[in-house]
């Protein structure tokens, strides 16, 4: 394995990659798999991703915690990664592979005990994944730099989850379509965990008690101002996604085989864009770029309520493409600062339990979502396909723009109060 892909950008991205294929086809279709070809009652199912939700706001903290404490001569996150690969995989398998002739009831324990395993050892992957960011990348320009290189691989795995999981799904079914799914994974996260290596984690300082971890943690200004702010964000991020389908049918009026090219339009803008905020993160640092993507990420949201045809839609969905990308380039800088601060406040390095913490403010914003859509649903009268009410149009005009521009908004209105983390050396800059 040659030095420069060693700890690179590049092998730090296969990571990346490997994780989101699977991902994003489980949350884009686990629901569909269980509700509308099994026969799973929605109530049930609800009740399933609720004892999830809790379970991942259990789950989350601790295994930060428990990464932070490990000590080994192979590093404190590695060890965790590849104990968990080969877990993914079955756990993942498992998710969509349901035997036949099973009853409400059973079908209910299959979910739930599935949705359990995967993500317990899906929150050790992500964790200890995005707690090896901070320490492989030191400084500004070298984490855009990878940042960038990370969602773009990001995105192209997002496009895989979305656009071929259904044509694997109508060919070999959803059992053997897992199985294609986690090979991928384990080649591409294997290939990951051999092509980086940590500082040596056996000689470091003793961690910290779990109360006092916590303590740190919570009591950490800058934390929670990047993290609550982002959390608008990624509400944003959830919605576009969930609601392009609507928007396309009751907005832009176009055909379900149109909508793969709107949507395909909309993420496959985001790679080369990516290395536009790249560019914009070098120059004005991690709190400005941060800062000017989440406003540029409001003011791009506007043009969807003009759109009204599948050309215009596209225009339009680039230019949200562009705000988007801005978004997940630039805040891996300022979340590696606010860690490196932390560091050298309390002598530790604690990337697993700040990585953690943050995992499941980022996940619980689709509760926000959720939300959002019921309030906007119930004022114009939407209740399902088979009852849209009187004014479908303006149900997904206000959810993909009206309701993205207030929360991006408040996104803006809240890093306002972040003050300047520049690293020692830098020149004094204006924020």
């Amino acid at each position: 394995m040659g030095r420069k892909f060693l700890n690179s950008p590049t092998a730090y991205a296969l990571g990346m990659f490997a994780m989101m294929v699977p991902s994003q086809a489980f949350a884009s279709f686990f629901n569909y798999y269980y509700v509308e070809k099994l026969g799973l009652s929605l109530g049930l199912a609800t009740i399933a991703r609720t004892i999830y939700l809790i379970w991942d706001a259990v789950n989350n903290p601790m295994a930060g915690y428990l990464s932070d404490r490990t000590r080994t001569r192979y590093g404190r996150r590695r060890p965790w990664i590849f104990f968990s690969t080969p877990a993914f995989m079955l756990a993942f398998i498992m998710v969509f592979s349901v035997p036949k002739g099973l009853g409400n009831t059973e079908l209910f324990v299959w979910l739930l005990t599935s949705l359990i395993l995967f993500e317990g050892i899906a929150t050790l992957l992500w964790v200890n994944y995005g707690a090896l960011f901070p320490e492989l990348f030191k400084g500004d320009r070298l984490r855009a730099k990878a940042s960038a290189v990370q969602q773009g691989f990001q995105i192209v795995a997002i496009l895989i989850g979305t656009a071929l999981t259904p044509i694997l799904y109508e060919w070999i079914g959803f059992g053997w379509m897992s199985v294609v799914y986690s090979l991928i994974f384990g080649v591409f996260m294997t290939w990951f965990a051999l092509s980086v290596r940590e500082k040596d984690s056996t000689h470091q300082e003793a961690p910290l008690p779990l109360i006092a971890a916590f303590r740190e943690t919570l009591s950490n200004k800058p934390f929670w101002i990047f993290n609550i702010a982002g959390s608008f964000a990624q509400t944003v991020n959830g919605l576009l996604a969930a609601l392009l389908p609507f928007y396309a049918k009751y907005v832009l009026n176009i055909s379900e085989g149109e909508v793969s090219i709107l949507m395909g339009a909309v993420f496959v803008s985001i790679i080369p864009l990516v290395a536009i905020w790249y560019l914009i993160s070098r120059k004005l640092g991690g709190l400005r770029s941060w800062r000017l993507a989440l406003a540029v990420y409001g003011l791009s949201v506007i043009p969807l309520w003009f759109a009204g045809s599948l050309g215009s839609g596209i225009v339009a969905g680039i230019l949200v493409g562009f705000g988007m990308a801005g978004f997940l380039v630039t805040p891996a800088m300022l979340s590696s600062r606010i860690i490196d601060l932390d560091a050298e406040r309390t002598g530790r390095r604690r990337e697993g339990i700040y990585t953690a913490v943050a995992g499941f403010i980022t996940r619980s914003s689709g509760l926000i979502a959720a939300v959002a859509f019921w309030i906007v649903g119930l004022i114009y009268g939407y209740q399902s396909g088979d009852d849209p009410g009187p004014q479908p149009e303006t149900v997904f005009r206000v959810l993909i723009c009206v309701v993205p521009l207030i929360l991006l908004a408040m996104s803006f209105v809240i890093s306002l109060f972040m003050k300047n983390l520049e690293e020692p050396g830098q020149s004094k800059r204006p924020v």
